[in-house]
Order: structure tokens, then sequence, then C-alpha cells
């Protein structure tokens, strides 16, 4: 599976709410970090699990491209999320890929 097709696999469980189908799409490792930030935010797949679990108990939770930019094992997404907080968000999510996982996220809030 190449990149684009495991971030947007990643996209679809998250509207869905699918936690299982949802984590597949990450690696045991993976790492989520904060843009500037030199430690990451969310660090395992168990981390990942927890996070995304009480995430999805909100119905009203969507996510949605504005832009997608795809350069080899990087997918470069402009999203709005719904059900974060009273107002949609703008966040830029750079995924990157290896061995047909999400291995690390860095996110621009």
């Amino acid at each position: 599976m190449d990149a684009e097709e495991i971030v947007e696999r990643q996209l679809e469980r998250y509207n869905a709410h699918d936690l299982d189908g949802f984590a597949a799409c990450y690696a045991e490792d993976v790492e989520i970090f904060a843009f500037g930030s030199k430690e990451p935010e969310l660090k395992g797949i168990e981390a990942l699990r927890t996070r995304y679990a009480e995430r999805f108990r909100n119905e009203g939770l969507r996510a949605r491209i504005a832009s997608r930019i795809v350069k080899g094992a990087v997918v470069i997404d402009d999203e709005r999320v719904e059900g974060l907080g009273p107002a949609t968000l703008s966040v830029v999510a750079i995924y990157e890929t290896a061995k047909g996982k999400i291995a690390r996220v860095t996110l621009i809030r």
C-alpha cells in the first residue's frame, strides 16, 4: 500500500469512528508531534488507541481534506476537523509512512 492509500484509509476509518481500522494504519511505534516540538505528544500504538477511543465517542467528529500533497512516502493534508470544539479547526498534518504504515505525524494547528 502506498503512502496516499494508507493516509486515505486512516481518514476513512477516522470518519467512521472505527478505532481498530484506524489504529491498523499506524506503526506500533508511531510518534505524533506538534510542529516545532522535539518531543512527541503521543508515542506508540496504545497511546494512539487511548486518545482516539475518547475522541471517537463524539458522534460529530469528522475530518475532510481541503488539499493534499503527496511526495514519495510523505503526505501533507490541509484538514478541516469538526467536533473537537465549537468551531471547525484547520490543521495541517504531515504524515510520514514506512512499510505501508504511518510512522510519524507532525501537526500544525
